[in-house]
């Protein structure tokens, strides 16, 4: 088993624990004893303990929807309607772990880890574009994923605060009245210019600069 396979292991027998357990490396750790496998493991695997494991999870998520989305032909799509089935699509994988997806967002809400939650949500916007076939290199790339952001954000929100949405019908309907509203703002760019380009300079080329320090 390679570590990208025991990273998926851990994080997977650990989301059934993480209601009951909260969101800790200790959880993991008992996850690793469920598993039978050493618990140092989590550590080695995740050495930034709990950020490491909520980045894990939202790579794991985004890999899952991209999997879900192989069968869906784009070229069928008008580009809200592509948006708007991705994030669908990642709402019905993290269904099955709502409880843990909450516990997930009132760690991010902590100071020390908004950074975190800011460089997780821009990632899962950039991978959504992409796949939808975006190829914008200017500040137009960042004021799509600056306001995909929003809107991912904001659903994922409000699907927290839904308890009789099993069908997910009130969360879809959210979803799309975000879109058709970020759709008006688009067309009126220089509104979001700004907030977006503050967003671009004080997160995502720090982050950029300190992974290549790393280097």
């Amino acid at each position: 088993m390679n570590i990208g396979q025991q990273k998926q292991q851990i994080l997977e027998e650990g989301l059934k624990h993480v209601p009951f357990d909260g969101w800790t490396v200790e959880t993991f750790e008992t996850a690793c004893g469920a598993l039978e496998i050493d618990k140092e493991l989590v550590i080695a695997l995740f050495p930034r303990g709990e950020a490491d494991l909520l980045d894990y999870f939202a790579q794991w998520a985004d890999q899952q929807m991209m999997d879900a989305l192989q069968s869906v032909n784009t070229g069928d799509l008008k580009i809200r309607a592509t948006i708007r089935t991705a994030v669908e699509k990642r709402i019905e994988i993290l269904s099955p772990h709502k409880e843990a997806v909450r516990m997930a967002f009132k760690k991010l809400m902590l100071p020390q880890y908004a950074r975190l939650g800011a460089k997780i949500t821009w990632r899962t916007a950039d991978v959504i574009w992409t796949w939808a076939g975006d190829q914008s290199t200017d500040y137009n790339r960042y004021t799509k994923r600056g306001l995909l952001s929003g809107v991912i954000g904001a659903t994922m929100t409000y699907w927290l605060q839904q308890n009789d949405d099993a069908d997910h019908a009130k969360t879809f309907a959210f979803l799309n009245n975000r879109i058709e509203n970020v759709v008006a703002i688009g067309q009126s760019t220089s509104k979001i210019i700004k907030p977006v380009e503050g967003f671009i300079n004080g997160v995502i080329k720090p982050t950029i600069k300190s992974k290549m320090g790393k280097i």
